[in-house]
């Protein structure tokens, strides 16, 4: 079944409201699909106006940013924190604001890895 983002077709008090044009393609949401840890997958979807965007299915490394702003691509061993659902933390899935334990320390991930293709992630202080 799909999901529908439009307007809802009840009021605030719970009356029907009629609606004026029918359900458009452009108002279809998706599904959430979990970025796990493994080998990298991608998919490609397509997006308003023809785009395509690349997304992450499984992803393996992570670019560590330190404070000095030094970047480096390392291995994502698991999940320690996730303040989106912790039962993220159970199953791996990685998601913007997760704390991810990598070869050189705690991470948190600032990027959204189900809309691009790679996973970046600031070193958390105190972590060398």
């Amino acid at each position: 079944m799909s999901i529908w983002q439009g307007r809802s077709l009840r009021k605030p008090t719970g009356g029907r409201r009629r609606m004026s044009k029918g359900k458009r393609r452009r108002e279809m949401g998706e599904d959430f699909v979990p970025i796990k840890i493994g080998p990298t997958k991608k998919r490609v979807k397509r997006c308003m106006g023809g785009r395509r965007k690349q997304c992450l299915l499984s992803v393996e490394f992570a670019n560590v940013s330190d404070s000095s702003g030094k970047t480096r691509r390392v291995r994502i061993l698991s999940v320690l924190e996730n303040p989106a659902n912790r039962d993220f933390v159970r199953t791996g899935t990685i998601t913007k604001g997760a704390i991810i334990q990598t070869e050189i320390g705690k991470a948190k991930v600032v990027n959204r890895p189900g809309q691009e293709p790679i996973v970046n992630a600031v070193l958390l202080e105190g972590e060398k």
